[in-house]
């Protein structure tokens, strides 16, 4: 079977991004900066080969992958596969809230204990079993072409460790950054990484185009 390329996005900038509170499942739009991001995104990817464009079903995904879809005329379609992960009951807390209230808690999630879950929430082990499935499932419906995946930061986190070989304990030394653009290639045999965190796209337009 041919390979199949991916381009993985983290959605666009949303308010609750900027106060560090843990949005998870919850419905959060983007802001004014991640309508921009996503505009910008649009741009950059206006020209390139898009098969087929798989977004989380969350607002500020689809509204990201949605800007895409405009653009390139790729045909979108949602799938929870590529959703956050379920945070439970620290969804719409803050860091530091979570921090000062659940301290025990706080100090798993910190440490990144794989099997510990938020209460009504998802595991690494768990996240990392349902974002591979579904990227391979995804990618390989489309050998040989171009696939662009619109998700969360846990989604990317799993995606870049699958691709290089990192444990899921391991601490994160790389850069999640909203509307990116990261390249992976998937064959039968799984992910390999070809790039990572490329944010010219952001870096060299003007801002003053954020609220126009």
């Amino acid at each position: 079977m041919q390979a199949t390329r991916i381009i993985a996005v983290r959605h666009g900038e949303t308010a609750w991004n900027v106060d560090t509170r843990i949005q998870g499942h919850l419905d959060i739009p983007l802001n004014d900066t991640g309508l921009w991001q996503a505009r910008q995104l649009a741009r950059a990817l206006a020209d390139e080969p898009i098969t087929a464009i798989y977004t989380s079903d969350l607002l500020r995904a689809l509204s990201t992958a949605q800007a895409v879809a405009d653009a390139t005329g790729a045909p979108l379609a949602t799938d929870t596969g590529l959703r956050e992960r379920s945070f439970g009951h620290f969804q719409g807390r803050t860091f530091a809230e979570i921090e000062a209230e659940l301290p025990e808690q706080a100090r798993r999630w910190r440490q990144r204990d794989p099997d510990y879950a938020p209460e009504g929430g998802e595991s690494l082990v768990t996240l990392r079993e349902r974002v591979t499935r579904t990227a391979h499932r995804l990618a390989a419906q489309h050998p040989g072409g171009q696939v662009l995946l619109v998700a969360h930061g846990g989604v990317l986190d799993v995606l870049y460790r699958a691709a290089t070989g990192q444990e899921i304990q391991a601490p994160r030394t790389w850069q999640l950054t909203n509307a990116a653009i990261n390249r992976l290639l998937w064959t039968e045999g799984g992910l390999t990484l070809v790039g990572w965190a490329d944010t010219q796209h952001l870096d060299n337009a003007s801002r003053d185009e954020i609220f126009t």
